[in-house]
């Protein structure tokens, strides 16, 4: 029970949410994802931090950048994120970020 509750704890956050949704598309790294919510770095890795620890997210380094992306070990993550890909699809906050995220260069943005 203690497992779920952190669960969707760490989902009752709008950016928290929006992250899922952008790396529901790909891969990316904290200045990108600063980018398209229009948020602090260190807002960003906190978010990260916090859906890394309940096995929401993973990271992995990439030369000068760490990327961040989806992987559900958990059953239940991975159902509850079937179903949130599908819901945050629709929602109109998220349709905006994914058009930022087609305009994101992390070359530029990252090593200013």
């Amino acid at each position: 029970m203690k497992e779920i509750e952190h669960l969707f704890k760490s989902l009752a956050d709008k950016n928290r949410l929006r992250i899922l949704g952008l790396l529901s598309k790909r891969k990316m790294c904290v200045c990108e994802l600063a980018y398209c919510l229009g948020v602090t770095q260190p807002s960003v890795s906190r978010h990260l931090k916090r859906m890394k620890k309940v096995g929401l997210i993973q990271d992995e380094q990439d030369g000068f950048w760490t990327n961040y992306f989806i992987k559900c070990e958990d059953r239940k993550a991975k159902i509850i994120m079937e179903y949130l890909r599908k819901w945050l699809k629709e929602d109109k906050i998220t349709v905006l970020d994914f058009r930022k995220l087609n305009k994101v260069n992390r070359t530029k943005l990252c090593c200013k």
